[in-house]
Order: C-alpha cells, then sequence, then structure tokens
C-alpha cells in the first residue's frame, strides 16, 4: 500500500483538506494519506472546518501533527502545499508541490475555492497513482 503525506507549514488547512480527500476518494487497499507540517498549529482552521463539512467531511476532531522521520519512514510521495521556502523536504522522496494560497483569514467563499481545487489535485493524483476507490452500482 502507497502512503502519501500532505504537508504545509502549519498542518491547520489546506493539507488536512487533501489527506481528508484523499482518503475519502482513494482505495483503502491501495493508498493511505497522512497530513502534516513543519510547524503545526493548535488545531484546524475552523473556516476550513466549515467549509469541509458542506461535503460530508467532519475535520473537528483531526489535530495538526508533526512531519517527522518517524511518520515520514514509509512514505512513498510527499505533497507540500504551496508554502515555498518553508515546505518540508524530505531526502530520498518522490516530491510534489501545489501552490495554493492559505486558507487562514480568508472568507468561506475563497476556502471553498481552494477546497474544491484540492478535491480536484486530489481527483487527478488518484487517477495517475491509479489508486481511486471503486464505485459500486445501486442495486
Amino acid at each position: 500500500m502507497k502512503k502519501i503525506i500532505f504537508a504545509c507549514v502549519h498542518n491547520a488547512g489546506r493539507s488536512q483538506m487533501a489527506a481528508a480527500f484523499f482518503n475519502q476518494l482513494s482505495d483503502p487497499q491501495c493508498a493511505r494519506a497522512v497530513s502534516a507540517g513543519t510547524a503545526p498549529g493548535e488545531f484546524v482552521h475552523p473556516i476550513v472546518v466549515t467549509a469541509m463539512r458542506e461535503v460530508g467531511i467532519d475535520l473537528s476532531a483531526c489535530k495538526p501533527q508533526k512531519l517527522t522521520d518517524a511518520l515520514a519512514q514509509d512514505a512513498q510521495l510527499l505533497i507540500t502545499m504551496g508554502c515555498g521556502d518553508a515546505c518540508p523536504v524530505v531526502p530520498g522522496m518522490r516530491r510534489e508541490d501545489w501552490p495554493l494560497r492559505d486558507p487562514k483569514h480568508l472568507p468561506l467563499e475563497e476556502v471553498r475555492e481552494i477546497r474544491d481545487e484540492i478535491q480536484g489535485r486530489v481527483e487527478a493524483l488518484l487517477e495517475r497513482e491509479n489508486c481511486q476507490a471503486t464505485v459500486r452500482a445501486p442495486q
């Protein structure tokens, strides 16, 4: 099974949304995601919790966590979330950067735009990695 890490500085917005979408949309036998940050905040931004709740994902119990060597140890891909020079680097790991705005202090309408862009990027990643969940037809 593949392990994907979504990382940003505070692990309180973009990376939380990305990991939640990834784990909701992926085949759990193929890949799972975790989110982390280099300087984790105390909580997920409330505006992010609100935006994700609108699409049926509850992040209210999620807690930001630090990106450690132990967490990154068996991961195959690190996706950084537009944090520039402050983004984490894990030597030897495949890495992508998604240039996304930080949702902190933005109005809900703009957070929704970021959320929807993240969802689209996650869907494309799952297709590239061939790890989409199989959808069963209704009986």
